[in-house]
């Protein structure tokens, strides 16, 4: 093939001799041999077709995307691709209609028709328990691109040619996201397929899924799945995912051991989790804890869950809990009476809480030091007038958003003006209208202008970027201090609070000033 450019300039000249039989090649040679004497027997081979083609000259290459921009396709076509990917999802793929590539403007999405399609599939997996697989296609080439795992398995050294290959420890719906990612370029995570997503992702060395993975872990942490997630990021080895575990671990922790995920740990998270010094939970809470976790594990290993059993699965784990630090009504009514304590031990321990002289105890006997609470005080001074501060079953509220994960563990609140005096308080937290946490306690003010602690039931966790609406119905003594110089950011530690009026507060409180001085909160 002669190719000139438009002025007419040679610029390439290229000979194809491709897919002759091995017969017109020999007679090739012969006829060259002959000369023009042999021209009877050269008519018999195909004829030499020369073609000119004329090529415009670009000064830069421009790609399908630059050339086809993206537009919204017609409903025809629109249908066709739905239809295509509907396809894909389901696995039960038919061949497309002719000039199907003509539908999509890119490689990128042209490749993503490949994805769970049977067309020129040169490999299927068998992926998922016996009972349980499902056959999924695949084509080596792009798998191969898209994984080194899977370069290696079809195009390494030791690579072997396999139609199909089985793959029991992966579960088919992680198999797919997986897939999805190396063929379509696209991110598509479940909650409850996630961990088995991101073990795929490890598996086959998909670095960028598996941090994806690990992103949507974070947001999603909550006091629910903590534990089982801490147990997860450990066998991963994702520390950062450890510590944002750790971190709700800490601030919730009686949240975290009530939950039904808790029970799910393996016996090395257990220890960790109640050898954990900074564990912001009631002991009792940490031995009821075990003991659920114990039953369980009974369960696990399919037998009886007998007292015997439960303290057998616990092991040495059973002296990690502080039950010498518990209050003396949470031993007497709770420890002592669940027989996991044999009697020799519940006796040392009445010993080490009555007698001068202590006994030797197996368990750890220094009670832990939890977290110490971070206080947001957003006023620069405060004061009280003549017409004091009046409540009359008012609310005082205003809104609040931090740069990092936090958890509120209650609020500071001020006190009576002229002497001592006992307030009730109803706190409340809400996201966009809904409760998040809320309290009805008392509390007791000395006459100062300091400010003292309402508490939560348990901490509230608070994400980054949001606006959460704080909250307090006061009733006692109306002769009550105020804040003044409120400000609309305060840097406290690490964490940055930002403060702005909310529409809810109908008792005058707002940033400037008011009640609600103080955010109570773990960080």
């Amino acid at each position: 093939i002669l190719m000139v450019d438009e002025k007419g300039k040679n610029m390439k000249c290229l000979t194809f001799f491709l897919m002759l039989p091995e017969t017109v090649k020999n007679r090739s040679k012969k006829s060259s041999k002959k000369g023009n004497s042999s021209s009877s027997s050269s008519s018999k081979l195909p004829p030499v077709c020369y073609e000119i083609i004329t090529l415009k000259t670009k000064k830069k290459k421009k790609m399908a995307a630059d050339i086809f921009p993206r537009k919204k396709p017609a409903n025809t076509n629109t249908t066709a691709v739905q239809q295509y990917h509907q396809q894909n999802l389901n696995n039960n793929n038919t061949i497309p209609a002719p000039n199907w590539q003509g539908l999509y403007p890119t490689i990128r999405e042209r490749n993503a028709v490949m994805f769970n399609n049977d067309l020129m599939a040169d490999v299927h997996f068998v992926v998922g328990p016996p009972g349980g697989t499902q056959r999924l296609p695949g084509h080596k080439y792009v798998l191969a691109v898209g994984s080194s795992v899977f370069h290696a398995m079809f195009y390494g050294e030791l690579a072997e040619d396999k139609d199909e290959i089985r793959i029991p420890d992966v579960e088919p719906a992680a198999f797919l996201a997986m897939l999805k990612y190396i063929y379509c370029d696209e991110i598509d995570l479940a909650a409850d397929t996630v961990l088995a997503t991101l073990y795929a992702a490890k598996k086959y060395i998909v670095p960028h899924l598996a941090r994806a993975c690990v992103n949507f872990l974070e947001t999603s942490l909550s006091a629910k799945n903590a534990c089982v997630l801490l147990s997860q990021s450990c066998l991963f080895e994702e520390p950062d995912l450890t510590q944002r575990c750790w971190e709700v671990i800490d601030a919730q922790a009686e949240l975290a051991l009530k939950s039904e995920g808790f029970c799910d740990i393996d016996f090395q998270t257990l220890e960790s989790i109640l050898r954990r010094e900074t564990l912001n939970a009631k002991e009792i809470v940490v031995f009821e804890a075990a003991l659920n976790w114990a039953e369980v594990e009974c369960q696990r290993q399919e037998v009886t869950a007998t007292i015997e059993n439960k303290r057998k699965v616990l092991g040495k784990a059973l002296y990690l809990i502080r039950i010498p630090t518990m209050a003396l009504d949470d031993f007497a009514n709770g420890a002592a009476q669940s027989g996991i304590l044999t009697l020799n031990e519940t006796n040392d321990i009445f010993l080490w809480y009555t007698a001068a002289k202590k006994p030797e105890l197996q368990f750890v006997s220094k009670p832990r030091k939890g977290l110490v609470p971070q206080r947001c005080h957003r006023f620069q001074s405060c004061a009280y007038r003549s017409n004091q501060w009046r409540y009359r079953g008012r609310c005082d509220s205003i809104q609040f958003a931090v740069d990092k994960r936090v958890f509120i563990a209650g609020f500071g609140l001020y006190g009576s003006s002229c002497g001592s005096a006992e307030y009730s308080a109803k706190i409340e937290l809400k996201r966009q209208g809904v409760i998040l946490g809320q309290n009805l306690s008392k509390y007791f003010s000395d006459g100062s202008s300091n400010t003292f602690p309402v508490w939560f039931e348990y901490p509230v966790q608070i994400e980054p970027d949001t606006f959460y609406t704080a909250s307090v119905i006061l009733d006692g003594n109306e002769l009550s201090y105020f804040g003044q110089e409120g400000m609309t950011e305060v840097q406290c530690g690490k964490v940055t609070v930002q403060f702005q009026c909310s529409s809810d507060s109908t008792n005058g409180t707002g940033v400037q000033g008011g009640q609600i001085p103080e955010l109570i909160f773990y960080a």
